[in-house]
C-alpha cells in the first residue's frame, strides 16, 4: 500500500482546558465565526465561573473551542465552534463527544442547546448524537443589519438517569 503524500497527513487535534491566555484568540475566533459573537468578558466569566471550557490545537493553533455549564442534573451547551477551514473532519462532533462525557462523570441527566434554526449543519450534527428539539425560542438571537431577529431550536440530549453511567 502507497503512502500518502506528506501534505495529506494532518498532525492530530490536542485537547485541553481552556485558559486565560487563550481568551483573546478565541474571542477573535469567534468574531469571525459567529454573527453575534460571544465577547472575551464573556469567554472571562466563563472560565472565572467554573464552566468546562475546551480548546482544540492542531499544530499550535486554536481550530475548535466550545463551553459546557453544568448545573444540578443537567448541562447546557453554551458554544461550539469551529474555525471555518477545519470543518466537516469531525473536530465538532469530537467536542461535543468531550462535553457528553464530562456531562456524564459529572452526574446529569440531560443536556440542552440552542442552535440557530438555519445552521442545518449543527442541527445534524446535534440531531446525530442524539439530541432532539423540544422548543424554538421565537426571534431569539440579536438583530442582523437588515433587523430581522433568527429563531432558536432548543434541543436535549437524555445522557443518564439517577444511578446510571448511560452516554
Amino acid at each position: 500500500m502507497a503512502a500518502l503524500p506528506r501534505p495529506f497527513l494532518r498532525a492530530p487535534v490536542e485537547w485541553r482546558p481552556m485558559r486565560d491566555a487563550d481568551i483573546g484568540y478565541v474571542a477573535a475566533l469567534e468574531a469571525q465565526i459567529h454573527a453575534a459573537p460571544w465577547t472575551a468578558g464573556n469567554f472571562r466569566d466563563a472560565l472565572a465561573a467554573g464552566y468546562s471550557a475546551q480548546v482544540g490545537e492542531r499544530e499550535g493553533r486554536i481550530v475548535a473551542y466550545g463551553v459546557l455549564m453544568l448545573g444540578p442534573g443537567e448541562a447546557q451547551l453554551l458554544n461550539l465552534s469551529v474555525v471555518p477551514d477545519m470543518r466537516r473532519q469531525g473536530l465538532g462532533r469530537e467536542l461535543l463527544t468531550r462535553f457528553l462525557a464530562d456531562a456524564v462523570r459529572l452526574h446529569a441527566e440531560l443536556v440542552f442547546l440552542e442552535v440557530r434554526v438555519s445552521n442545518a449543519g449543527a442541527i445534524a450534527l446535534y440531531a446525530h448524537s442524539g439530541f432532539e428539539p423540544v422548543a424554538r425560542r421565537t426571534a431569539y438571537y440579536p438583530p442582523a443589519p437588515d433587523g430581522s431577529r433568527e429563531d432558536a431550536l432548543v434541543m436535549r440530549r437524555i445522557v443518564g438517569a439517577p444511578g446510571t453511567a448511560d452516554a
